[in-house]
């Protein structure tokens, strides 16, 4: 049986009473002190793991202020902060011991855009692709652009004066911040372009105003001898660019661009925009090896291209190995009888459409006869001047960063030196000698970045669980300093200092390091704003953080070696936060996206499964042999008494299991990260294996039970439909069935039902197809039913044999066997073992005839594909069902080609498991219906919310709706409902309750125009 985890890290008391007070005096925004809450922030997309005391997330720049002003009591001394935004830094900016200031659940509004002066004021907690979406309509974009601009904030932006693609032209961060909003340690605030007035004498604003002004003007000299020429210029206290030696003007601002939280928060922003490029080209460069692509990229500058992006060969294959490929293998082929090495991806934009097809025509001559020559390794080069294209392009190189931490093994790719910049001149070189000091060490390592900057991302693969390996990373990370030092360059040139501050004072030097404390001094005394971060104030004992401080490796290595490996689809999680993308049309992750909650998402869960299996390890439990215990389920009387006696106790017994519960509980199971998210996070997967162990110590809910038997009552509720839909729709059932069960909303069964539809069918006989011809067989198709479908929406399963047979082929109906989904979602696995191996070994027999196997679901019959080899492994089998696009796309040639219809289209909404699953679903889907003269246009929305039956469970009905409300029901309310084709039943069900319109499943729209 599961032991209680009743051990909790204790928050320090002065910050229980300091939160106390600060909800007392007005706080608006949540406040949590949780283990979960903390333990979802206690990383980021780095190696480092800080738990913090508490989580607040203010909702306004006043709560904002009131923390300052009660921070400031005396008797609060010790309470420091740390703003956080999408917790996307890759050096541990964001992570503290203290209080984490998240402003990016409330604080992410866009304020004002004015179009005729071409600027915006935001809320710094919005993120960055939000912010273009509301700009866009007015022709502008904000220009810095970020590999995780899906999940970034301003906040951090500015914080860490983010750069990216572009930025030879576009410039950082900070070149289009105009004005700030800060809130100091004392509460008191400033809009830093003065427009506000100056602070008042006495605040911490007036002193720090000053205190910079006075360093930046005498100590100019210094500084310019020490702050480099660089694009990617020093991320910290801008001091150089903060006086304008033309103007001889003070720009306070850009103090505060780059200091990483450590000066004052930042709740708003005024932000200059960038006018839309009218004419954009991508020049995709391919070379025999990495270092051609590199010293290449100069001349590409010289071209005067907007950027050039580089991308080597172990990214390139690990991309082709990945979804995001199918979206991009058109445009970057392979060349033949070469190895492409390496890309260097190369665009121009502008507002001339002229003068960019120029310069794409002067570039691409001098390709071709580089080509001819074969000269400087170039092997071949495509042209994409189509705007969607191009961003699928970068999509794939954005997606870069995670895809190397999915490499396979126990080493993983580690970000801890990988934003150097130099002069691009120097990079070819500096780049080789990297490479020699990695190979020496005979590390693995993939290379992308801005080669137009001299800014290359590279990441050695590491095992940070083997502290030999951690040393290594520590020693590595101290030659590349000098390294970069010796080629003129800055060890953090785009991603921060975070746990690499310690070599700020050997950068910087003694004299110029004292007055960057004597600025921290002036807006930070008692160093309460993200400290041990850049540096710390003048007469502050405290010490700055090192990069060899505590890491995520020092928790997981505390976990058995074989549990990890049985649990990677958890441990491997690399706080990269794809799954914080905002996009409402993406499908991961549903839970997240309307909670705001870092814990619901697969990130925050992997995270809280982790350090589950850390306190199991800590009281020696060999979790494995607990989880094999489960599936044997020797339960007794006295075990089944021990349940219900933990159960009760619930109330007043604290158990970290029960924390880890609640945020499995939110999971939909809709399968999205296990494709979507870069590492293959699958929290499915690992869901369904906690919820068998934990409720081995507690009784499960009635509904659970419910569900894991519903398969099995169907039948039996089908020999009566009219009497049991009689039933469920009594008020007083409905509302006893919400009360008793918490099941809301129950579906009807289908009338008449599939048998009394298809009677007229050929009887399923396993020896007569057996005896049949090869010809005979293929020209038989046996259909695979599905409980939902089946039972409650079977008019879709008959049109679909009436369309089989209107095609010339021979409809067969299999007998209805379990396909025991349900049963995994809930974590019944003993039982979803029994009924994947039945229902497996009859399918394999059907398989064994050659005869097709259909199914008309997508996430039932994935589940065949998925779910059953994760339980059964080699046991499955080899047999295979396929969707019904799946079945028919190959088959096209088969049928008569039909004139294009000029009827009006049809809307595809593909189920989110079949598009994540099966990436060229809706591709194929829109082959086939044009192939019979329709068309077919495919609507990009995420999660419908229902998930099976998930949003008939009433405490998940409203975050059902909420998701729903994401995205499938504006996209809706904007289409004719009887031309909108969904493919998942939970799908379709959701839409009839919400909308009371009964949509069709794609192949009906097919049986009507074949």
């Amino acid at each position: 049986m599961l032991p209680r985890l009743h051990s909790q890290s204790d928050v320090d008391p002065i910050v229980l009473t300091f939160l106390e007070q600060l909800k007392a005096d007005g706080f608006s925004g949540d406040i949590e002190s949780q283990y979960s809450s903390r333990l979802a922030v206690s990383t980021d997309n780095s190696v480092y793991q800080q738990l913090p005391q508490a989580v607040v997330h203010p909702r306004t720049t006043q709560d904002v202020a009131l923390i300052g002003k009660l921070a400031i009591q005396p008797q609060y001394e010790r309470v420091t902060f740390s703003p956080r935004g999408g917790g996307t830094g890759t050096n541990g900016q964001s992570l503290t011991k203290g209080v984490v200031v998240d402003l990016s659940r409330h604080m992410n509004k866009v304020l004002e855009i004015n179009e005729d002066e071409g600027w915006v004021r935001v809320q710094t907690g919005i993120v960055k692709d939000q912010l273009n979406d509301a700009v866009r309509p007015y022709g502008y974009f904000f220009s810095p652009d970020l590999s995780t601009s899906n999940r970034a904030t301003l906040g951090g932006m500015i914080n860490t004066d983010a750069s990216g693609q572009g930025s030879l032209k576009y410039g950082k961060t900070s070149d289009h911040v105009l004005s700030l909003q800060a809130v100091f340690a004392d509460g008191s605030c400033l809009e830093s372009d003065l427009s506000h007035g100056m602070p008042a004498e006495g605040e911490y604003a007036f002193d720090a105003y000053n205190t910079t002004e006075r360093i930046c003007r005498e100590k100019r000299q210094q500084i310019e001898a020490k702050f480099p020429p660089l694009n990617r210029f020093l991320t910290g206290y801008d001091l150089k660019n903060a006086l304008d030696t033309d103007t001889d003007q003070f720009n306070f601002t850009r103090v505060l661009c780059g200091a990483e939280g450590s000066l004052a928060f930042i709740t708003e922003a005024k932000l200059n925009l960038t006018p839309i490029p009218k004419a954009r080209t991508l020049v995709n460069i391919k070379y025999s090896s990495f270092d051609s692509a590199l010293r290449n990229a100069p001349f590409m500058v010289e071209a005067k291209a907007l950027s050039v992006e580089t991308v080597d060969s172990r990214v390139l294959n690990l991309a082709k190995q990945d979804i995001v490929w199918h979206t991009v293998s058109d445009l970057l082929t392979d060349v033949p009888g070469k190895d492409m090495q390496g890309i260097n991806m190369v665009e121009f934009a502008g507002q001339d459409e002229q003068e960019v097809e120029q310069q794409v025509s002067a570039l691409c001559q001098r390709l071709d006869q580089m080509l001819a020559t074969e000269d400087a390794g170039i092997i071949g080069y495509q042209v994409c001047d189509d705007v969607a294209s191009i961003g699928r392009i970068y999509n794939m190189r954005k997606k870069a960063v995670g895809l190397l931490g999915a490499a396979k093994g126990r080493a993983k790719p580690v970000a801890f030196a990988e934003d150097t910049c130099v002069p691009p001149e120097n990079l070819a070189d500096f780049i080789a000698e990297f490479r020699e000091l990695l190979d020496a060490k005979s590390l693995n390592y993939g290379m992308f970045g801005h080669v137009d900057a001299g800014v290359l991302h590279v990441r050695p693969a590491l095992d940070l669980c083997d502290p030999k390996q951690e040393a290594l990373m520590h020693q590595i990370s101290d030659e590349v300093v000098k390294l970069v030092a010796k080629y003129g360059g800055l060890m953090w040139g785009e991603h921060g200092k975070g746990f690499r501050s310690e070599y700020g004072p050997e950068f910087f030097g003694e004299e110029l390091f004292t007055e960057l404390r004597r600025v921290k001094a002036a807006f930070d005394p008692h160093n309460k704003m993200n400290p041990g971060k850049i540096c710390t104030p003048i007469d502050s004992n405290e010490e700055l953080v090192k990069v060899t401080d505590v890491k995520r490796g020092y928790y997981d290595r505390q976990i058995d070696v074989q549990v990890r490996d049985s649990f990677k689809q958890a441990m491997e999680c690399n706080g990269n936060g794809l799954c914080f993308n905002y996009d409402t049309s993406s499908p991961m992750c549903p839970s997240m996206k309307v909670t705001a909650d870092r814990r619901h998402s697969p990130k925050g869960r992997a995270g809280m499964v982790r350090e589950w299996l850390r306190q199991l390890t800590e009281q020696g439990v060999d979790i494995l042999d607990l989880e094999k215990q489960t599936l044997e389920d020797n339960s007794t009387i006295k075990t089944m008494i021990e349940r219900v006696r933990n159960t009760i106790n619930k109330r007043h017994e604290y158990d970290f299991s029960h924390e880890v519960y609640q945020a499995m509980n939110g999971c939909l199971a809709c399968k999205a990260c296990a494709s979507q998210c870069p590492i293959k996070v699958d929290v499915p997967s690992f869901r369904s294996r906690f919820l068998n162990i934990y409720y081995s110590r507690y009784q499960r809910p009635v509904k659970d039970y419910l569900v894991a038997n519903i398969e099995n009552m169907l039948p039996v509720l089908a020999k009566a439909p009219k009497l049991v839909n009689g039933a469920l729709k009594q008020q007083w059932v409905q509302d006893l069935t919400a009360k008793s069960v918490g099941y809301v909303d129950s579906p009807l069964l289908s009338v008449p039902t599939l048998e009394q539809r298809t009677s007229a069918l050929k009887t399923f006989d396993l020896q007569q197809l057996a005896a049949m011809s090869k010809q005979d067989k293929a020209d038989h198709v046996v259909i695979v039913q599905d409980p939902f479908t089946s039972y409650y929406d079977a008019q879709v399963v008959e049109d679909f044999a009436t369309l089989v047979g209107k095609l010339g082929k021979t409809p067969v109906l299999l007998p209805f066997k379990p396909n025991g989904k349900a049963q995994h979602v809930k974590g019944f696995l003993k039982r979803f073992a029994n009924s994947a191996a039945n229902t497996a070994a009859f399918l394999q027999q059907v398989a064994d005839i050659g005869v097709p196997l259909v199914g008309v679901d997508p996430a039932l019959v994935l589940c065949y594909r998925d779910e059953y080899q994760e339980v059964l492994g080699d046991k499955r089998g080899d047999f295979e069902v396929l969707t019904v696009h799946e079945w028919l796309e190959p088959k096209l040639g088969e049928f008569e080609q039909r004139p294009a219809s000029e009827e009006q289209p049809w809307y595809l909404f593909a189920h989110c498991t079949e598009k994540t699953k099966m990436p060229n679903a809706e591709k194929e889907w829109g082959a086939i219906f044009a192939h019979f003269g329709a068309r077919l246009d495919t609507v990009p929305v995420g999660c419908c919310g229902m998930a099976g039956t998930f949003g008939h469970e009433v405490d998940k009905l409203q975050m059902s709706k909420d998701i729903y409300g994401l995205s499938w029901k504006p996209r809706l309310q904007d289409l004719p409902k009887e031309r909108c084709l969904i493919t998942g039943y939970s799908c379709r069900s959701q839409v009839k309750r919400f909308e009371q319109v009964k949509t069709q499943h794609p192949l009906q729209a097919l049986l009507q125009i074949v």
